[in-house]
């Protein structure tokens, strides 16, 4: 079993009055009490004209300047959008296409494959959930490895299409995550093969992924729901495709919440708590939400990819001096999702080194 699944089965989602997602095509006249957050009025970027100027910079990964540029993201934002990455764009297509098929099922097929308070893997609420007192407007599917065992009881007899999408995706995504993590590390000055978790062919050793298929429905009230409750990812890096409907945001401190605009054929690409540990602090972990509009369903899917369970990480050497000391102890993917599930945007504060 890996770290992921181990964790969740000893974090299950136990304080919520219930697991199941609300059948949003029924609540699309009314927003339901148990999905009525505190009026937003920070939903919006601030008016001052200066920093509505500011957006999440989009780098194209193909040119000589990219691992500069991402370093600069890395450390101002946390996040960047990626552009000329190689993924196909009917590929894109086709996991949209599949996204959207797999939402639009009636709520009793979705049921079929409905997750337990500790599983991981299926349809359910966010996982995040579980530190809110009110629900979020969204439904999720989660796939670890190959879906078939859950796409043969939502189409018994139409998923091949689906299983062949979702795991031609996860390859490539894994290769683009890879891609990155090789620039991010080159313009901390870190050389690769010193990184043995990062090099490592060993199975046991290999890194944890997980995709994750968002639906956030139209909403009757988008100024009081919320679509994804604001957090920062466990993970080393997430991938996140946001098709062609906005709603994603990115809060950058001493300026607030702007909004994420989707570019067409575009990840956004969001730093991880574990990055954040890994590289001593010199990267953010970019808090992020989304929001829910009245008009059009917005789909997305997000790749999160950390490092082998057992692996410790900590900084390297080259990124502890006098003007850097150690900011975090050592800790393994799993014992930081285990923190996470406890302590959740306390988590990093738990773990920080104590001199």
């Amino acid at each position: 079993m890996n770290s992921v699944s181990e964790s969740f089965k000893t974090k299950p989602i136990t304080h919520l009055k219930h697991i199941v997602p609300l059948d949003f095509k029924a609540a699309c006249n009314n927003l339901p009490d148990s999905h009525t957050w505190n009026h937003h009025d920070d939903a919006q970027p601030p008016a001052d004209p200066l920093t509505q100027q500011e957006t999440v910079p989009v780098i194209d990964i193909a040119i000589p300047q990219a691992m500069t540029l991402i370093r600069e993201a890395c450390e101002k934002w946390g996040a960047f959008q990626v552009t000329n990455h190689g993924i196909p764009i009917e590929l894109l297509d086709q996991i949209e296409l599949q996204t959207k098929r797999l939402f639009a099922l009636p709520s009793e097929q979705k049921l079929k494959v409905l997750r337990s308070p500790e599983d991981f893997t299926g349809y359910g609420l966010p996982r995040i959930s579980n530190f809110f007192s009110k629900l979020m407007w969204s439904e999720g599917f989660t796939i670890m490895g190959s879906p078939i065992d859950h796409a043969r009881q939502l189409w018994p007899n139409d998923h091949i299409d689906f299983c062949n999408a979702m795991g031609e995706y996860q390859n490539e995504l894994r290769g683009l995550t890879e891609r990155l993590l090789r620039l991010m590390f080159g313009s901390l000055g870190l050389q690769q093969q010193n990184i043995g978790w990062f090099n490592s062919e060993i199975e046991s050793k290999s890194p944890q992924a997980v995709l994750q298929l968002n639906s956030y429905p139209v909403c009757p009230e988008p100024n009081q729901a919320m679509g994804m409750a604001p957090h920062t990812d466990t993970s080393l890096l997430t991938l996140v495709y946001q098709g062609s409907v906005s709603g994603l945001q990115v809060f950058k401190e001493n300026v607030g919440w702007l909004p994420v605009e989707p570019i067409p054929g575009a990840f956004m690409v969001t730093v991880g708590d574990l990055m954040h540990i890994f590289c001593n602090g010199r990267f953010k972990p970019a808090l992020h939400r989304a929001l829910v509009n009245k008009t059009s369903h917005r789909i997305s899917t997000a790749y999160f990819y950390g490092p082998p369970k057992d692996v410790e990480i900590s900084p390297p050497s080259e990124l502890i001096d006098r003007d850097h000391p150690v900011l975090y102890r050592p800790v393994t993917f799993k014992e930081y999702l285990d923190a996470k599930g406890t302590h959740f945007d306390k988590a990093l504060e738990f773990i920080r080194h104590m001199n």
